[in-house]
């Protein structure tokens, strides 16, 4: 019991805001739920509730350390009935992906970690911003996890127009005019397919 109790102290310690790698395993992993969030966090860290969606809509979601910007985490889960299986986690603002990812990254580095272009939608919509990694690095990561990231530009530069990577369209990483836009990393999540489309 000693040895059960330390180490679910240990893993309640061990939470992504102490800039350290979150692996797909353990709170992350695709067989999660909110039963091992709140044996690995703790009741009162562990909330379940309606929250924000995209497009003005609501969702169900667990929330682990609500009260704290710096460490929350938010689960959507495919089960929502038995709250099992996430469909992805929103990762806090100062953890680390896996593959190493951060947010504040710059465009270009995060091209580096991946070792090959990638492709996102384009800025200024609810979906803006948003890449996944169909090849290279980090669509490969151990746990059979997917990333994703949001990026946003730091600036839009007045005399330069921006339209070729704004609204519902396909934008490539390395298209020159997001250099000038010093795009970078804003949010970051993990998730897994639905059960139905596994292998």
């Amino acid at each position: 019991m000693l040895v059960r109790t330390s180490l679910l102290a240990l893993l309640a310690f061990a939470t992504p805001g102490l800039a350290e790698e979150i692996a797909c395993e353990g709170a992350f992993a695709i067989d999660s739920s909110a039963a091992r969030l709140i044996e690995i966090y703790g009741a009162d860290n562990v909330v379940t509730g309606m929250v924000p969606g995209p497009e003005g809509t609501e969702m169900l979601a667990t929330t682990v350390f609500p009260d704290n910007s710096r460490k929350t985490l938010q689960f959507v889960w495919w089960d929502e009935e038995s709250l099992t299986g996430p469909s992805y986690v929103d990762l806090p603002s100062k953890s680390i992906a896996p593959g190493g990812v951060r947010i504040g990254m710059q465009l270009k580095e995060l091209e580096a970690l991946n070792g090959e272009a990638f492709d996102f939608s384009g800025f200024g919509w609810d979906y803006g911003g948003y890449a996944g990694f169909e090849t290279g690095n980090l669509s490969d990561l151990p746990g059979d996890c997917i990333l994703s990231v949001r990026l946003g530009p730091s600036t839009y530069p007045e005399d330069v127009d921006t339209l070729p990577v704004t609204g519902d369209v396909t934008v490539s990483s390395t298209e020159p005019l997001l250099e000038v836009m010093d795009v970078r990393v804003e949010s970051m999540s993990i998730g897994y397919p639905h059960p139905d489309f596994r292998d």
